[in-house]
């Protein structure tokens, strides 16, 4: 997994979804329909070919799965999200869009922008972020995270094979495990806020081994930046 290293934009055109996190290096396939956000991918096209992934704000009580503003047009939004650069962009003879996303930065932002063409944008800042060095100087504890994987894996019904997750970096690992899991939204955003690699592999451990059964300590699992 590499993690490019480009000029992210200041104005940020931003996608809430919620349920749905990118992280620097990981590859998100999105199938783009609501007019509003087909705006969205002509403009950026048009332009650096970037915007960014970020989710409304959920309660741990909200058990809902991946879903667009639909039910509210401008939900508050988490500040930390990720700006990806639109790596593949098919237009559909209906005006639909299939965009392949590349994880480029994580960014946080301070200030909601006017809508253009209906779309959200943000100030982003990215200087607290150095997401392309990150990986430098750590090492996975993989054997702890392939137990905690196999004990979630039996206890929701699925099929953890050791020999295929060898094939992935370190890096690859804790971050492809902690955007495709269906972890919470909230859980998510922590795996996303998280300070260092290390961090996040402790996190994805402590939520592999809360989803698998009743919690067996005081671990609070969640996001810091709503507000």
């Amino acid at each position: 997994m590499t993690i490019p290293q480009m000029k992210c934009p200041e104005i940020l055109a931003v996608f809430p979804l919620t349920g749905v996190m990118m992280l620097p290096g990981t590859v998100l396939p999105l199938h783009i329909f609501e007019p509003r956000y087909r705006a969205m991918v002509a403009d950026a096209q048009e332009g650096d070919k970037m915007f960014g992934m970020i989710q409304p704000y959920a309660p741990q009580n909200d058990n809902r799965g991946p879903q667009s503003e639909a039910e509210n047009s401008a939900p508050d939004l988490y500040k930390v999200g990720c700006v990806g650069y639109m790596e593949k962009c098919e237009k559909l003879p209906d005006g639909r869009y299939f965009v392949q996303l590349k994880g480029i930065n994580r960014f946080r932002f301070s200030e909601e922008l006017p809508l253009q063409r209906g779309y959200r944008r943000v100030k982003a800042r990215y200087s607290e972020f150095s997401d392309a060095g990150l990986a430098q100087d750590w090492q996975c504890s993989r054997a702890a995270i392939i137990e905690a994987l196999s004990i979630y894996g039996k206890a929701h019904g699925m099929q953890v094979n050791a020999d295929q997750a060898a094939k992935f970096s370190d890096l690859e690992l804790v971050n492809l495990l902690g955007v495709s899991l269906p972890f919470h939204p909230a859980e998510k955003q922590a795996l996303l806020e998280a300070a260092t690699l290390k961090d996040r592999e402790i996190m994805l451990i402590d939520l592999l081994k809360l989803g698998a059964g009743p919690a067996t300590s005081d671990i609070e699992i969640a996001p810091r930046t709503l507000n």
